[in-house]
């Protein structure tokens, strides 16, 4: 590059590093449009962060564990180079993120990178169901079987578990969705099922929004619109997700 280009790119680069969370989030996307230049310093920027997100990865799992701060900037640089679909960025991120920047941790053995998959590509509806799909199986066989939860399953699910579905969920949504985002409006509510739902765009007055045609799956949603998490079965399944200990 010349040695022009090599200024500009540190500039640009210094300029992201250093402004806030909200203002990096416009300057990724806009850095994404801007072709060669853009998208070195998009994976300058990842590269440098990749210590931090693999010190999150080798950390020890416990049932004690408190949730992980998602780092929204990365996984919106990492979608940014995902989507772009050029062959410097699709074998930057096979080289140095081949998994993600969200540590895929389980204490039950699941594979999640399929999700993180997904979510990478914003295919939020398919996502979805492959939540539910890996709340089964973190419930049973029987779960599975069956294609639902029950309520008093929830409470024997791995808090390593959750907190990796809910990082991913948050990290490929700029923070608009997951898990803690829905309990966090919850607690604002006070714990109000019937204020929460209007809220996060389950309810419309007296009609529940219907599945999947009246739900949104794009980041125009309503905050903490999505995962569903077994929505259409009433409160208990959600009730004892707000209540898990993965978000003490």
């Amino acid at each position: 590059m010349p040695e022009s280009g090599a200024a500009n790119l540190d500039d640009l680069l210094t300029t992201l590093k250093s402004a806030s969370e909200k203002n990096q989030l416009q300057q990724v996307k806009e850095l994404a449009t801007k072709e060669e230049v853009g998208l070195a310093v998009l994976r300058q920027f990842l590269l440098e962060q990749k210590s931090a997100l693999q010190g999150l990865a080798d950390s020890p799992s416990s049932s004690s564990a408190s949730p992980l701060k998602p780092n929204l900037v990365a996984g919106l640089v990492y979608q940014s180079l995902l989507a772009t679909d050029t062959p410097d960025s699709a074998e930057f991120l096979q080289t140095h993120f081949p998994d993600g920047v969200v540590p895929l941790r389980s204490q039950a053995a699941i594979d999640y990178r399929p999700l993180q998959q997904l979510l990478a590509k914003q295919d939020f509806q398919a996502a979805d169901q492959l939540t539910l799909q890996k709340l089964c199986e973190l419930a049973g066989p029987q779960a599975i079987q069956r294609k639902w939860v029950y309520f008093t399953e929830v409470d024997q699910f791995p808090i390593t578990d959750l907190q990796t579905i809910n990082a991913l969920w948050l990290v490929h949504s700029e923070g608009l969705f997951g898990f803690s985002v829905q309990r966090e409006i919850w607690l604002s509510v006070g714990k109000n099922w019937d204020k929460l739902w209007p809220k996060i765009g389950w309810k419309d007055g007296n009609n529940w929004t219907r599945y999947p045609q009246e739900f949104t799956w794009n980041l125009t949603a309503p905050r903490g619109h999505l995962p569903l998490s077994n929505q259409l079965r009433g409160v208990r399944v959600m009730a004892s997700l707000m209540a898990h200990p993965a978000w003490r």
